[in-house]
């Protein structure tokens, strides 16, 4: 993520859950914290890529991006 001022850093926690996985992305400076779930057999950079663009929206929404 780009943005003015401190470097912004996004973690990504992987949760198996049967045949699908939960992908939680926690953007480091706001604590703020979103959830997605896709199937297992699915890309794990395609999952980051929708659990991050589903953050993006969210510290949009608050004003923090």
């Amino acid at each position: 993520m780009s943005t003015a001022g401190p470097r912004r850093e996004v973690y990504f926690e992987f949760t198996a859950i049967g045949g699908s996985v939960k992908v939680t992305a926690i953007d480091s400076r706001t604590g703020l914290e979103v959830s997605i779930v896709g199937p297992a057999r699915a890309a794990q950079a395609e999952l980051e890529r929708i659990a991050l663009q589903k953050l993006r929206a969210q510290l949009a929404r608050r004003g923090e991006l």
